[in-house]
């Protein structure tokens, strides 16, 4: 079961977007600062990010405001997608250990970016055998508290494959059912045949 870094990238993304989108809402609705002000801002800014480069040459391991957001960001990626497959992994359908994809991060570090967990779909000799993988399929798929949308596709193609395991099941008691009257039936039949001619030898020996 694999879950990719590409929707938290999304959301990040989105939330960024929406948070950028609100300050500049609000920035039109508030009265138009002095140019004096937007230059010692410039100035400020241009100052701050030149004295940030100036640090990162006299110390090439010190990282950037920006290389430590995003340090911080995959750090958030690796333990999610390690967590998550962790609890595949635990599952009774799991059929090896979890892999992962990494990424190398500003600070050096290699960060998880997806990863799996196998998971073997397999059927039974029976209709029961059967049930009882699906259902360890279905807990092992279900497993982190936030399914993947391929981890909600595999339980669900394990529901429809038990669905019809017990179908098969179903039929299989009907008939024993069936089978169990008609045994009975004949039993009785049988009985009631023997019982009579029992009668019939019985009055033959009658005198009178």
């Amino acid at each position: 079961m694999e879950i990719s870094n590409n929707n938290l990238y999304s959301f990040n993304i989105d939330y960024f977007s929406r948070a950028k989108a609100q300050k500049e809402s609000q920035s039109n609705e508030q009265k138009v600062e002095p140019d004096t002000n937007a230059v010692e801002k410039n100035e400020s800014s241009t100052k701050s990010k030149y004295e940030e480069n100036q640090e990162k040459k006299e110390n090439p391991t010190k990282l950037t405001s920006d290389e430590e957001a995003e340090v911080f960001k995959l750090k958030a990626i690796d333990s999610k997608i390690k967590a998550h497959e962790m609890a595949h992994k635990s599952g009774p359908a799991a059929s090896g250990g979890a892999s992962f994809s990494y990424t190398k991060g500003p600070d050096g570090l290699m960060y998880a970016i997806a990863g799996e967990v196998p998971v073997e779909i397999k059927t039974g000799d029976t209709p029961q055998e059967t049930i009882s993988n699906m259902h360890d399929v279905i807990a092992t798929a279900l497993a982190p508290s936030d399914p993947s949308p391929q981890d909600l596709s595999i339980a669900s193609k394990a529901r429809v494959i038990m669905m019809k395991a017990q179908q098969e099941f179903t039929k299989e008691i009907h008939e024993q059912i069936t089978n169990s009257n008609e045994y009975t039936k004949n039993a009785k039949s049988e009985y009631e045949k023997n019982s009579n001619m029992q009668s019939l030898d019985k009055n033959s020996n009658i005198k009178f």
